[in-house]
């Protein structure tokens, strides 16, 4: 007999014995994205009117934004989140929609590491920008 009473009615003898079954982790993950998604729109928001309000400054414009404090500072916190966002989202569609384990795993790594190494190129250009080098 299984050692919790919950598993019995809804798993077979065969699922019970390998352990198939829910890891408990998919409410954390949830909460985790729906989180992310919510510090992300404030971000967004910020990003576009600042956008929309550098049309036709031209290049010495947008140097000039970014090398105030504020804008460096907030516009680091959107690339950050942009990439840690679009990584966190496509793990999750590899995760369901890759079903061999080791094309899972090169794919969701290769995507970690792509995501890693823009995010860090586009930090490297909004600080050098912001500080003038």
């Amino acid at each position: 007999m299984a050692a919790n009473q919950s598993d019995v009615g809804f798993r077979s003898p065969l699922a019970r014995v390998r352990g198939l079954g829910s890891a408990k982790e998919g409410g954390g993950h949830w909460l985790n994205y729906r989180l992310l998604s919510l510090a992300y729109v404030p971000l967004v928001l910020w990003f576009v009117i600042s956008v929309m309000s550098l049309l036709g400054t031209g290049h010495a414009g947008v140097v000039l934004f970014l090398q105030n404090p504020v804008n460096a500072v907030l516009m680091l916190l959107t690339v950050g989140v942009t990439f840690h966002h679009a990584a966190y989202g496509m793990v999750e569609v590899f995760e369901d929609y890759i079903h061999v384990k080791m094309v899972r795993l090169f794919a969701i790594a290769l995507l970690k590491g792509v995501c890693l190494v823009l995010a860090l190129a586009s930090g490297f250009a909004v600080l050098k920008i912001a500080l003038g080098a």
